[in-house]
């Protein structure tokens, strides 16, 4: 059993020194300890078991690892037996972690070559989909030969501890470059053109990076680049069942992770999803910040989700528009919108280099840019079979006023009785149908807002038509003109092909002011097109994802 002496330690030490004592205990017992679940049970102690846990794991896999070892007055690994014999290695220092490894620096034996040695962080007591995708990482590496991509040496296991050898590069992080000097758009574009080149050549061999960022991007001293850390790495031959990442995970680092990632909707990662962290990358290069920042991970999420990054040129003037179009054609929202491959992106960077005029967006791109859905475009695979329904009340109550006004009656009343019959039906479909369907989200408890007052208003002008002593239907245009202004809010909110929408609402108001006889006709057979066209396309979506 491991022992440690606990005379003139302060008791939170001794009770943290218990603590990784016990875990010792259970690790030589057989048990699987899980880093996470330490953590989450510790939380008092996640900044400091993090900080040990690969320590941890690779002095147990050389047989050395004693807390009797640890001192608490400084930093907790220092004072670990390090540099140790791992198999043909010997481990000397931590130089980097992530979340799901841990980097050391080692020289090999056979002859005394610098290496570096990455192994996965719960060591020889990671569970089956940890080490296989730990393995998948090194394979996928090892057959990208690449002058910007870190070389594989070896993949294997020491004492049940899976291990990736690669080539020791003496450079700095992106990260830490960028941090220390401003650099020219000369030297970005640069830099960033062979980046693009090691994806494209990535992309090429079918595989997605899905974690680019200037943490796991190294400069050499030359100032060549060289891409790291492929943990999050995906074949695009292989199904999403295959895949070792569960659906609707969010994978990447949120200030770098494109639209698509930070939603969770895996089916939609693509090679679109690496152009657009390079972007990103670009970004961080040209204003020495990231292009999202907030308090909480879910702060960055909902901004990179909703909204667009600040101008470049308004963070450092000195890099061009060409350069700042760039940037921004990466990083747009919708993936048909960005640079279709990394090769183009790394065109448009020569261009920039060399000081000619970068291509713009046509109009048919910008078209799409407009019409393209928000995220919050799902949920009206909830609504589809609300608004066929209700494109079958609109042109009821159209048909009936329409009818109403042919044979001469001029009772308000007999308008202002269809409009609230209309609202309340509107309501019970909606209650009925969509509470079936579970919890109302607060954009669809907005969404049925803007509804419920657009119909409200239609009722509100019957009884200002009575008010003032108008023939009934005088106002009529304004229920096209009420329910052109929803169509318009849903475009922002959900889908621009609203807009489609919003615009034949507003030419029928016109219609209806030309032909009065015909309004609510009109006005019935137009809003019940709207409903039904956009009812069909989500009620099918909705079948399809299902699989109804």
């Amino acid at each position: 059993m491991n022992t440690f002496d606990s005379k003139n330690l302060p008791q939170e030490e001794v009770r943290f020194a218990e603590l990784m004592t016990r875990l010792a205990d259970e690790m030589d017992a057989g048990a699987e300890v899980s880093l996470p679940e330490v953590c989450a049970k510790y939380p008092q102690y996640e900044s400091r078991l993090r900080e040990l846990w690969g320590t941890l794991i690779v002095t147990r896999a050389a047989g050395s690892f004693s807390t009797s070892m640890l001192e608490f007055d400084n930093e907790l690994s220092q004072s670990l037996p390090l540099p140790c014999d791992f198999g043909d290695y010997v481990i000397e220092s931590e130089i980097g972690r992530g979340g799901m490894g841990v980097v050391f620096k080692a020289t090999r034996k056979a002859d005394q070559h610098p290496v570096a040695i990455k192994m996965i962080l719960n060591g020889e007591y990671a569970s089956a989909t940890q080490r296989e995708r730990f393995f998948a990482e090194g394979k996928v590496v090892e057959n990208l030969q690449h002058p910007n991509i870190v070389p594989i040496l070896e993949i294997g296991e020491f004492k049940e501890t899976p291990f990736i050898c690669m080539e020791y590069i003496e450079g700095t992080t992106l990260t830490e470059l960028i941090e220390s000097e401003r650099l020219k758009e000369e030297e970005i574009c640069q830099l960033s053109i062979k980046l693009c080149d090691a994806v494209q050549f990535a992309h090429q061999q079918g595989i997605l990076h899905r974690d680019i960022k200037p943490s796991n991007i190294l400069v050499r001293k030359s100032g060549d680049p060289l891409l790291l850390d492929f943990g999050l790495a995906k074949q695009l031959s292989v199904s999403l069942s295959e895949d070792l990442t569960r659906s609707g995970a969010i994978l990447g680092t949120p200030a770098y992770m494109s639209p698509e990632q930070a939603s969770g909707t895996r089916d939609r990662v693509s090679e679109a999803t690496d152009v657009y962290a390079l972007g990103s990358v670009l970004y961080f290069m040209a204003t020495g910040q990231a292009p999202f920042s907030g308090q909480t991970i879910v702060d960055v999420l909902f901004q990179v989700l909703e909204q667009e990054p600040i101008s470049p040129r308004s963070l450092n003037p000195e890099i061009s528009r060409g350069m700042e179009h760039v940037i921004l054609r990466c990083m747009e929202k919708a993936r048909d919108q960005r640079y279709a491959t990394a090769q183009s992106l790394a065109d448009d960077l020569t261009a920039v280099l060399e000081h000619q005029p970068v291509g713009q967006l046509g109009l048919k791109q910008q078209l799409s840019r407009v019409m393209r859905d928000t995220h919050h475009a799902s949920l009206l695979d909830n609504w589809g079979i609300i608004w066929i329904w209700n494109s079958v009340i609109m042109l009821f109550a159209g048909v009936t006023m329409h009818m109403n006004y042919s044979v001469g009656y001029d009772d308000q009343r007999d308008y202002l009785v269809t409009w609230a019959a209309k609202l309340v039906l509107w309501a019970v479909v909606f209650w009925l149908l969509r509470r079936r369907m579970g919890p109302v989200t607060f954009v669809e408890r907005q969404l049925a807002h803007v509804w419920a007052a657009c119909f409200a208003f239609m009722v509100v002008i019957s009884v200002m038509e009575s008010a003032m002593d108008l023939k009934p239907l005088t106002l009529a245009p304004l229920w096209a003109v009420a329910c052109g202004m929803a169509f318009f809010i849903n475009a922002g909110m959900l889908s621009g092909a609203f807009y489609i929408h919003a615009i034949a609402l507003l030419l029928c108001s016109a219609l209806m002011l030309a032909v009065p006889n015909y309004a609510a006709l009109m006005f019935g057979l137009t809003t019940s097109g709207c409903f039904l066209l956009s009812g069909v396309k989500y009620y099918r979506r909705s079948n399809l994802s299902t699989g109804g």
